[in-house]
């Protein structure tokens, strides 16, 4: 039988390390100490035939995690696009592990599936897309493109009487699939889940925006079924597509457009860079993060799509065991019609608790904190002697070089081992580069010069490569 006290022990052991690893994030070493093959005899070997108690198992865990743990939660960490963990969202999934919701419908779980749905309104009242959308909340970025590109598919096969749920791909029309040159290649990964094959790249600008002269010259020279993607946020300059020109070059060939927004939907939600995601309200599905910009826990991706019936009728199943939503395609829905996912944690849940510990003034103030530091660092760094920002910094993307390929690996190095930042190395326009990405909440204005001194020494160091 359950016993309530039973998860008493683990359950303080649990917040205690919880605790000292939060305390130890402004002055820890950034990277992770170990390699995961160093690690494997801590949480390896044979299976033993006795068990651990709870408590002991939670001591056990955190003590041979500690060494391999990445503080991605610093305000020092600006590696790919990852974000910290705003405390109400993370006591919020404490919650939502301890409720254990299976959040799939409406009828079984009212309570999470209330507030995911609040979430979902402020998510298109702050984002200003469609206020009769859906929002579907699913494990990242990655899965919320592949469900608004699989609303596309079921639209505009249906468009030409292709019912695809009962007669599948084999044999139908083939839609043609058009997106930057400089896409996230996780765009390419949905499609090839979709069957829709390699998508074709469409020339871009210097920063990676879409040619908007380029795309309405691709689309002329085919037809039939059309998907026109279209990108918020290059994950190099922090570039945004011209969407006014783009989805009106796409509207010409009645073309489905889905917008990939990681990270760069959300400057919508700020007054200081609203200004960046104009004319994107008129596409027809975008993806974005909240575990990115808006700082929830993992996992945690949204899926907007404006034609409730296409996504509803390319992701949702109908079983007799299953209690529906009565209102149907024209109601608010159960959340599994949104997202490729039956049974899920309610992962919106720490969403709702983010936007309503922050209101629209606070989520506006860390969309422009997040843009702002990325500015400063830029101006920072690049005013150090041998150092180069390669991008327009727009958002919160900043792209470096320091020289050759080599001083600029030797550089990205120098700061690993340092560990008072983190930096990812990546290549762009045949180049090493390292990126910085700032999407942590607790960032400031100490972290900035802390990070511009490690870069310093970093080049100090590296002289004469």
């Amino acid at each position: 039988m359950l016993r309530p006290e039973d998860y008493a022990a683990p359950l303080d052991r649990a917040a205690g390390h919880a605790r000292r690893w939060l305390e130890s994030l402004p002055s820890r070493h950034v990277g992770p100490l170990t390699t995961a093959d160093e690690l494997a005899e801590a949480f390896g070997g044979e299976l033993p035939d006795a068990g651990l108690a709870p408590a002991d198992t939670v001591d056990l865990l955190a003590s041979a995690a500690e060494p391999g743990l990445m503080a991605m939660a610093s305000g020092r960490f600006y590696g790919w696009v990852i974000g910290g963990t705003l405390p109400a969202a993370m006591a919020a999934d404490w919650l939502v592990t301890a409720w254990d919701q299976n959040t799939g419908l409406r009828f079984a779980t009212p309570a999470v599936v209330a507030a995911e749905e609040a979430a979902g309104r402020w998510i298109l009242d702050l984002l200003r897309l469609p206020p009769t959308a859906d929002v579907g909340f699913a494990t990242g970025a990655s899965m919320a493109n592949f469900s608004g590109l699989a609303a596309a598919r079921w639209r505009v096969l249906e468009r030409l009487g292709w019912d695809l749920n009962e007669r599948g791909l084999a044999g139908a029309p083939r839609i043609r699939v058009l997106l930057g040159a400089e896409r996230h290649d996780t765009i390419d990964m949905a499609l090839r889940m979709l069957g829709l094959g390699a998508p074709q790249a469409v020339p871009v600008d210097g920063q990676g925006r879409i040619r908007p002269d380029a795309l309405a010259a691709a689309l002329e020279q085919g037809a039939g079924p059309t998907i026109v993607c279209l990108q918020a946020g290059n994950i190099h300059s922090g570039a945004f597509d011209p969407f006014p020109e783009a989805i009106a070059a796409a509207r010409e060939h009645s073309a489905w457009v889905h917008v990939d927004g990681a990270f760069g939907l959300w400057a919508a939600a700020s007054e200081s860079t609203r200004h960046l995601m104009a004319g994107a309200e008129d596409a027809d599905s975008w993806g974005t993060d909240a575990h990115k910009n808006l700082n929830v826990p993992y996992d945690c991706g949204i899926v907007v799509c404006r034609d409730v019936v296409a996504l509803r009728h390319a992701l949702g199943l109908h079983a007799d065991y299953l209690v529906l939503d009565a209102h149907g395609d024209h109601g608010p829905g159960d959340p599994f019609e949104k997202v490729p996912e039956l049974s899920r944690r309610a992962r919106g849940v720490p969403v709702w608790a983010a936007l309503r510990s922050l209101g629209r003034t606070g989520v506006d103030s860390l969309v422009a904190g997040l843009a702002g530091h990325a500015a400063q660092l830029a101006r920072r760094i690049g005013e150090l002697p041998g150092a180069e920002v390669l991008n327009d910094v727009v958002f919160s993307q900043v792209t470096l070089a320091f020289g050759s390929d080599e001083r600029t690996r030797a550089v990205a190095d120098c700061l690993a081992k340092d560990g008072r930042v983190w930096m990812s190395g990546s290549r762009w326009h045949d180049r090493a580069v390292l990126r910085i990405s700032v999407a942590n909440w607790s960032s400031d204005d100490q972290d900035v010069e802390v990070s511009v001194s490690a870069v310093r020494e970093a080049l100090e160091a590296t002289r004469g490569l």
